[in-house]
């Protein structure tokens, strides 16, 4: 299926996770948040979040130092 990802379109596997999409993207998951069609979706959600055709996504790392 395919879906956009910080404004580039990506196949992906059906009824892929936003969990299993971070992983296969290399995303470390404990400093990311994730934007699904204009909405936030909670960490705590992205092991069950199912991801759909078309959907658009924002992923953001945070990145700490001084």
């Amino acid at each position: 299926m395919r879906i956009v990802v910080n404004g580039e379109a990506q196949e992906v596997a059906d009824k892929i996770t936003v969990q299993e999409l971070l992983i296969s993207l290399d995303v470390k998951t404990k400093a990311v948040a994730v934007e699904r069609n204009l909405e936030i979706v909670p960490a705590a959600l992205h092991r069950e979040c199912i991801l759909c055709e078309g959907d658009q996504l924002e992923i953001v790392t945070l990145v700490g130092g001084g």
